[in-house]
């Protein structure tokens, strides 16, 4: 069973969120995601200087069994992606929450999100 982190909140699309505490916010996708996606070989992040829309697609993660769309789980600016992730998309599926993370944005808006508890219960993972 995946392990959801209790100290995010997360999107019904399977990203995580997690407050920097400066109105900025890390995101990731959860291990539960990465897991059903199996080997990641390729990322498509947005761009820093982009905005992106709450619900909206930015991105996209392939893996080797399928492709699948990244929904921005708040409305902001991207300030920084993860150089990291995007050279070895392998960190996403070893560490999700840790060097896996995939941007960080402004923001303006948040989109619905989830608890730690809400989303292990609608998905199966375990905190």
């Amino acid at each position: 069973m995946s392990t959801v982190d209790a100290g995010l909140r997360y999107s019904a699309e399977h990203e995580w969120v997690a407050a920097d505490g400066d109105g900025a916010v890390r995101v990731g996708i959860s291990a539960v995601a990465a897991d059903a996606l199996g080997d990641i070989v390729y990322v498509d992040l947005p761009e820093v200087g982009a905005v992106i829309t709450a619900g909206e697609t930015c991105g996209e993660v392939e893996s080797t069994k399928s492709v699948s769309d990244l929904y921005a789980p708040v409305s902001g600016e991207i300030t920084a992606v993860n150089a990291a992730a995007s050279d070895d998309p392998a960190l996403i599926n070893s560490d999700p929450y840790g060097e896996g993370w995939l941007f960080t944005v402004a923001v303006t808006a948040e989109g619905p999100l989830l608890s730690a508890e809400e989303y292990a219960a609608a998905n199966g993972g375990e905190l």
